[in-house]
């Protein structure tokens, strides 16, 4: 091997080895501490595209995962208070089962009457203040008529949709059909069933055999003063003789025997009864398949924190063996690197 003293050859050999065991070194120093395996693009492109595309579908998860679980709180909250709902219907129903019987006086049907009265106040009241973080739960008018009052809601004539997953399409949406916030107010329950037909007379019938000729009501609305006291009237054999504009009570007088209508109203409770009911089993249904969804999601998420994991995390057990046998070379190397930029040095021995 030739002697040179202006090139050495063996120092540039052992600076290029401790350059890369340098460089190794480093790799899986990062890679430990950071505890990835890829930790920029040159790492693995492809890899570290896959990764990143992952973390955003976890975080999306996430939100989506709570998006459900948001959607299951709203369903409870409208199912419990339908709850609500029912019981004051049952007693109201109780309560005309009870005037329907000929051996209670007038005073004693006014004490009814007075009950129901306030039990359809009650129900109007809690469905428009039924609500989940500002949307109206309870009050959706299917009237056309409507529409500009619906706006103000918090939601469409579509219902309310639940986003459930991570992209636009239908599958990662769930619908909550607008049926089950249809307005549950008195008049809601009630204005759309007056041309149905139970025991030979309709709804419509029952109201206006509950208002005496004298009584003219300011408003034709169910859900008003005067509709409660028509309504509360039928229910408790009674009519709405006349109403006080300085105290705003109302008078009563018996229906006659054969228009007394207290136990036609029992046919008229139950279909509202029965609406409510049909409305809680759909939310039932809708709370299944959103508690569907989340294991759904939880699936999904685990299975690709597991894909994420293999692909990303540095194997500790190896990288730290690949660091030691980084450190050794590195050492080597300086050592080596020492010794040979000595090696011009003999050359003066030949002069």
């Amino acid at each position: 091997m030739t002697l040179t003293i202006n090139t050495n050859i063996p120092s540039l050999i052992a600076q290029r080895n401790l350059e890369n065991a340098t460089k190794s070194l480093n790799t899986s120093l990062e890679r430990m501490t950071t505890g990835f395996k890829i930790n920029k693009a040159s790492d693995n492109a492809a890899g570290y595209s896959i990764a990143d595309k992952w973390v955003t579908h976890l975080s999306s998860l996430d939100i989506a995962t709570d998006n459900a679980s948001m959607g299951n709180d709203l369903l409870t909250t409208t199912e419990e208070t339908y709850g609500l709902l029912t019981s004051h219907l049952q007693r109201i129903r109780d309560l005309a089962v009870q005037a329907g019987n000929g051996t209670y006086g007038s005073t004693s049907l006014k004490a009814m009457q007075s009950e129901i009265y306030a039990r359809l106040e009650e129900i109007s009241r809690i469905s428009g203040n039924a609500e989940y973080n500002g949307i109206k739960l309870m009050l959706y008018s299917m009237q056309a008529s409507d529409a500009d009052f619906n706006k103000k809601l918090g939601m469409s004539s579509d219902g309310i949709n639940l986003q459930v997953g991570l992209y636009a399409e239908g599958d990662s949406v769930i619908n909550l059909d607008i049926d089950l916030f249809k307005n549950a107010t008195v008049s809601g329950l009630f204005k759309s069933m007056e041309s149905t037909t139970i025991q030979g007379v309709t709804l419509k019938n029952m109201m206006d055999d509950a208002k005496a000729s004298t009584f003219t009501p300011s408003s034709s609305k169910y859900n008003s003063d005067d509709g409660y006291a028509i309504f509360s009237a039928a229910c408790s054999g009674l009519k709405v003789l006349s109403k006080n504009s300085n105290t705003g009570e109302y008078s009563f007088i018996l229906q006659t025997a054969t228009n007394r209508g207290a136990n036609k109203m029992i046919g008229f409770i139950d279909e509202a009864i029965t609406d409510i009911s049909s409305r809680v089993t759909s939310i039932g249904a809708a709370q299944n398949r959103v508690d569907s969804a989340i294991t759904a999601l939880d699936v999904q998420s685990q299975n690709i924190t597991s894909s994420l994991s293999t692909l990303r995390d540095t194997d500790v057990a190896s990288e730290s063996s690949k660091y030691i046998q980084s450190q050794i070379l590195q050492q080597a190397s300086a050592t080596l690197l020492a010794t040979a930029n000595q090696s011009p040095s003999i050359a003066l021995n030949l002069i």
